[in-house]
């Protein structure tokens, strides 16, 4: 077992720094939210830490997963920062889901002291990080993602290595690309069914065993038709993620059409007021 640190427990760092002590892993956390790391430690009986440096200090392992690139860059970086208290030999592994700009440039930084970084970005929302099944995409040297995949393994249903640094966030960015469109197919196909007086849960329950079937169509469809969008991941956190994919599509050359215009879509489903809804509460604007 390894001694790990965990930065930033939100809905999915805490129950992902949850299943690390659940397999005998020694973890110290922290949070910017103190409340919520003696949450963690109340629940888990790991230890908390009053920095990123301070929770670092030691440990051979060091996985975070907070909201953004100047989340991210806050945690690894300054005085207090994780890489101020990590050792030459140890890895840093990012699970927040991030530009690949700013995974490569913490990786080099990571790098002159020794400190290995590994970007591997999740998928499976809150109920894959609850239920320990998240899939995991991975960029990073070879050696340094084969000794942190054992750790991981402690919340994944499936962890690849995609590349070089970036690759885990690149692939991620392919991820909230298909998430988009496909939001947007089962919305409108939701809200047409209803118009037409159709019942839906007969439909689905056809239509997703054929070639219309996906992940978005059999675990959001009933929530979709009754209204409710307190579920999985926020409208907000979405328009982040796809921000980052038209950025990123700028920077290489790429054509994003439908994730461009499904972006508009999720804003006007913000200025609705609801932007702490998941995300498919894309239906709203329909009906």
């Amino acid at each position: 077992m390894a001694k790990v640190a965990f930065l930033g427990l939100g809905v999915m760092g805490f129950p992902m720094a949850g299943h690390l002590a659940a397999k005998g892993h020694d973890v110290t956390v922290y949070n910017r939210s103190p409340a919520k790391a003696a949450a963690w430690v109340a629940k888990h009986k790991g230890k908390s830490a009053a920095t990123p440096r301070e929770a670092a200090k030691g440990a051979e392992f060091v996985m975070a997963c907070v909201g953004n690139d100047d989340d991210l860059r806050a945690v690894c970086t300054g005085p207090d920062g994780a890489f101020a208290g990590m050792t030459p030999g140890s890895v840093f592994v990012d699970h927040t889901t991030v530009s690949a700009k700013i995974t490569r440039k913490l990786a080099a930084q990571a790098a002159t002291t020794g400190v290995a970084f590994v970007d591997a970005p999740v998928s499976g929302g809150q109920a894959g990080a609850e239920n320990g099944q998240l899939s995991i995409m991975c960029g990073g040297d070879p050696a340094d993602y084969a000794r942190a995949e054992a750790v991981m393994a402690s919340y994944a249903r499936i962890c690849r290595l995609i590349g070089d640094s970036g690759a885990g966030q690149l692939a991620k960015m392919m991820n909230q690309i298909c998430i988009a469109g496909l939001m947007q197919g089962l919305s409108e196909a939701l809200a047409f069914g209803q118009k037409a007086g159709l019942d839906g849960e007969k439909v689905v329950e056809v239509i997703s065993q054929g070639a219309a079937g996906s992940w978005q169509m059999a675990n959001r469809h009933k929530t979709m038709l009754a209204h409710t969008f307190d579920f999985g991941f926020a409208v907000d956190w979405m328009r982040k993620d796809l921000g980052i994919c038209l950025d990123t599509a700028d920077e290489i050359g790429a054509s994003l059409p439908v994730t461009a215009l499904v972006d508009q879509f999720y804003k006007d489903v913000q200025l609705m007021g609801g932007g702490r809804g998941d995300t498919s509460s894309l239906i709203r604007r329909l009906k």
